[in-house]
C-alpha cells in the first residue's frame, strides 16, 4: 500500500515524511526544490505497514524543463498510490499553487488528506481552517518540526488505506547504483525499469536522494537504488550536496550489490576506485560498469578491444588496473544506458553476485580446496615467539556465515598466519568459486582456541 505526499515547493513534505517514518532518510533543506525524484520510504502505524512516496514540489507555473520532470514524477507517484496527502503551508495560507494541486486531486479517484503543516504551536492551529476552501474535506493541523498532529495524520491514513498486507521480500536483492555525478546512473536505472522512473538531465547533481524502486527480473525480486553522484570530499560545494552524498553512502551500506557506474570516456578514474572501495568496505558485492560505451570509437571487428591511442579506451588495461588496485577484484563490464547494449547482462551479473553473497559451499568441497591450495604453495614457517622453525599447518576449513561469506580455517597453534599467505588463500578461493567482487571474511583459528586469530578480511 502506498501513500503519495504531494504539494507546492518548500511546504515541508520531506520533513513531514521524516517525522512520520521516524527516520532522516528524506533530504531536508530550507532551499526550495531539493526533492526532485520520488522516493519511497516504509512506514508502520498501529500494526499496519505501508509506503510513503516523497515527491518534489509541484509548481505548475515554472517553465523550467526540470520542473516539468518533477511534475511528471509527482503524477506518477499519485498513479501508484492508494491515498494522497496534500501538504500545505499553514502560515502562508492558500496559494495559487495549492489551488492547482487541489484541482488535480479532485479529479483523481484517490482519497485525499489535507495536512496543514508548520502549525508549531497551539496558537497556530486555527490557521488550518483556511484550507477548507480547497474542497478536499477537513484539513489536519500538523507540525513536522514539533510532531504536533502526526499521530492524527497517521490514524487518518490507515483509516483510508484499503485492506491488504505487504508481501515478504526475504529473497530480494538490493542493488545500489552508485558513482560520480553525471556518469549516467539515472539513465541506467530507467533502462533497467523500462520507464522514465527517475529524472535525467545533462546537469550534474540532478539526483539528490537515494531512490528505492522494485524490479522483477524473471522470478527474482530486486530493489533498485538510484543515488546522488559522489564527488571527492574536497569538492563538495554545499550542505545539500554533503547530505545527498551521505545518503548515497548509506544506500551502499544497505545494499547487497553495488554497480559502480563510470563514464567510458574517462575510464576508471581514481574517484571511481574510491567509490568502489566504499562499497566494498560496506560489505557490498561490487561490479564496475563503463557506461556510455556507445560513444567509444570501435576498432574494426573488435568492439571490446580498443587501443589507448586517439582517446580510445583499452578495456583490458582498465580491467588489469582494477584487479591491481582493488582487493576484491570486481568485474569490469561495459554497457550503454542510451542504446540498451549489455544492460540485461548487468542485471544477470547482479543476481549472480547476490546469490554468491548468500550461497554456501559444502564443507567437504572446501577441505578438498584447502588441500589443493596447500599442495600448490606450502604455508610459511612460523616466526611467532616460541614457534620459530615450526611450519604453519592448515587443518580444516568450513563456511560459518553468509552475506558476506565467512570461512573459518583451523590451524596448528605453533605458528602465525602471514598476511601474504592469507591473501593467497583468499585469491584462490575467489578464482575457484567465482567470488570476484564478493567481500570475503576468512578467520584463521588456532586449534583449541575459541577466538579467531590472524584474521584476514576482504572489505
Amino acid at each position: 500500500m502506498k501513500v503519495a505526499i504531494v504539494g507546492y515547493p518548500n511546504v515541508g513534505k520531506s520533513s513531514l515524511i521524516n517525522r512520520l517514518t521516524g527516520t532522516r532518510e528524506a533530504v531536508v533543506h530550507e532551499r526550495p526544490g531539493i526533492t526532485r525524484d520520488r522516493k519511497e520510504l516504509d512506514c508502520e502505524w498501529n500494526g499496519r505497514s505501508f509506503t510513503l512516496i516523497d515527491t518534489g514540489g509541484v509548481d505548475f507555473e515554472d517553465e523550467d524543463p526540470l520542473a516539468g520532470s518533477i511534475r511528471d514524477q509527482a503524477r506518477a507517484g499519485l498513479a501508484d498510490a492508494q491515498v494522497a496527502v496534500l501538504v500545505v503551508d499553514a502560515r502562508a495560507g492558500v496559494r495559487p499553487g495549492d489551488q492547482e494541486m487541489a484541482d488535480l486531486l479532485r479529479r483523481s479517484p484517490l482519497p485525499v488528506i489535507v495536512a496543514a503543516n508548520k502549525c508549531d504551536g497551539v496558537a497556530e492551529l486555527p490557521l488550518a481552517a483556511d484550507f477548507h476552501r480547497l474542497g478536499l474535506g477537513e484539513p489536519l493541523a500538523v507540525s513536522a518540526a514539533q510532531g504536533l498532529g502526526s499521530g492524527d495524520l497517521l490514524d487518518r491514513i490507515v483509516e483510508l488505506l484499503p485492506p491488504g498486507e505487504r508481501e515478504p521480500e526475504d529473497d530480494t536483492i538490493r542493488l545500489a547504483v552508485i558513482g560520480r555525478p553525471n556518469v549516467g546512473k539515472s539513465s541506467l536505472v530507467n533502462r533497467f525499469l523500462g520507464e522514465e522512473r527517475v529524472i535525467v538531465s545533462d546537469v550534474a547533481g540532478t539526483t539528490r536522494d537515494a531512490i528505492d524502486m522494485p524490479l522483477l527480473v524473471g522470478e527474482r525480486k530486486l530493489i533498485l537504488v538510484d543515488t546522488a553522484g559522489m564527488r571527492r570530499q574536497s569538492k563538495v560545494a554545499d550542505s545539500v550536496e554533503y547530505y545527498t552524498t551521505l545518503r548515497s553512502q548509506r544506500a551502499a551500506e544497505r545494499a547487497d550489490v553495488a554497480l559502480v557506474v563510470c563514464d567510458a570516456a574517462d575510464g576508471v578514474t581514481a574517484q571511481d576506485l574510491r567509490i568502489a572501495e566504499l562499497a566494498m568496505k560496506a560489505s557490498c558485492a561490487t561490479a564496475i560498469v563503463l557506461n556510455k560505451w556507445d560513444m567509444q570509437e570501435r576498432a574494426e571487428d573488435n568492439a571490446e578491444g580498443l587501443s589507448v591511442t586517439g582517446g580510445r579506451l583499452d578495456l583490458e588495461h582498465e580491467r588489469g588496473r582494477v584487479a591491481e588496485k582493488l582487493r576484491l577484484r570486481p568485474r569490469v563490464l561495459t554497457a550503454s544506458a542510451k542504446t540498451g547494449r549489455h544492460v540485461a547482462r548487468l542485471l544477470t551479473e547482479t543476481i549472480a553476485l547476490g546469490d554468491r553473497m548468500a550461497g554456501r559451499i559444502p564443507t567437504p568441497e572446501l577441505n578438498r580446496f584447502l588441500a589443493e591450495a596447500v599442495q600448490a604453495r606450502q604455508p610459511p614457517v612460523g616466526s611467532r615467539r616460541g614457534a620459530s622453525g615450526h611450519r604453519l599447518k592448515l587443518i580444516y576449513m568450513a563456511q560459518i556465515g553468509e552475506r558476506p561469506p565467512r570461512f573459518a580455517i583451523q590451524v596448528n597453534s605453533r605458528a602465525r598466519v602471514t598476511r601474504d599467505y592469507a591473501y593467497f588463500i583468499e585469491n584462490r578461493l575467489r578464482a575457484r568459486y567465482g567470488l570476484d567482487g564478493v567481500p570475503l571474511i576468512i578467520d584463521f583459528v588456532e586449534r583449541g582456541q575459541r577466538g579467531a586469530r590472524g584474521r584476514a578480511r576482504a572489505a
